[in-house]
C-alpha cells in the first residue's frame, strides 16, 4: 500500500530517509520531513507491507532549469528508497508513479530525477522505471 505522508508519519519517513542518506541524523530528517509534508511544492510517499513501512519517495516541484526538460515547473524525484528485503517487487515503481501523479496534479508535464555518476544501481533503477538519461555532468567547486 502506498500513502502520502502526513504529520503523524514524520518519524517513519525520517527513519527511511536515514537508511538512504546515512550521513545525516534522525533529528535533521525529522525536521526536514515535517517541512516537506507541510510544503505545497513537495510530497512524501510511504510504502507499506503488512503494516510495516518498507520504502519512501520524496518529490517536489522545481522551477529552476532541470537538465533535459523544456517546461516549468518540473516534478522531481528527490529521493527513493525501498529496504533490501522488499526490492525487486514493484514497490519503487508504485512510489514513483504516486510522485508522478502528484506532479501531474500540480500542473507538471515532465518528471525528472538524478543520480551520482558512479551509482550504477540507481542508474539501473531509473532506467527500469522509464526514465531516459538526459546528460552526464561533472560538477566542480573551489574555495574563495
Amino acid at each position: 500500500m502506498i500513502k502520502q505522508a502526513v504529520m503523524e508519519d514524520v518519524q517513519t519517513a525520517a527513519l527511511l530517509a536515514l537508511q538512504l542518506w546515512p550521513n545525516h541524523t534522525l533529528e535533521e530528517f525529522s525536521e526536514e520531513m515535517a517541512q516537506l509534508i507541510h510544503a505545497e511544492n513537495a510530497a512524501i510517499y510511504l510504502a507499506y507491507k503488512d503494516d510495516e513501512a518498507v520504502g519512501f519517495a520524496q518529490c517536489q516541484l522545481r522551477t529552476d532549469y532541470v537538465e533535459g526538460t523544456h517546461s516549468s515547473p518540473v516534478g522531481y524525484l528527490e529521493g527513493l528508497f525501498v529496504n533490501e528485503p522488499n526490492r525487486q517487487k514493484g514497490i519503487a515503481k508504485l512510489l514513483v508513479e504516486s510522485c508522478e501523479q502528484w506532479a501531474k496534479r500540480k500542473g507538471c508535464i515532465e518528471f525528472a530525477s538524478d543520480c551520482e555518476l558512479q551509482n550504477l544501481e540507481s542508474l539501473a533503477v531509473h532506467l527500469k522505471l522509464g526514465f531516459s538519461e538526459a546528460n552526464r555532468i561533472i560538477c566542480f567547486t573551489k574555495e574563495l
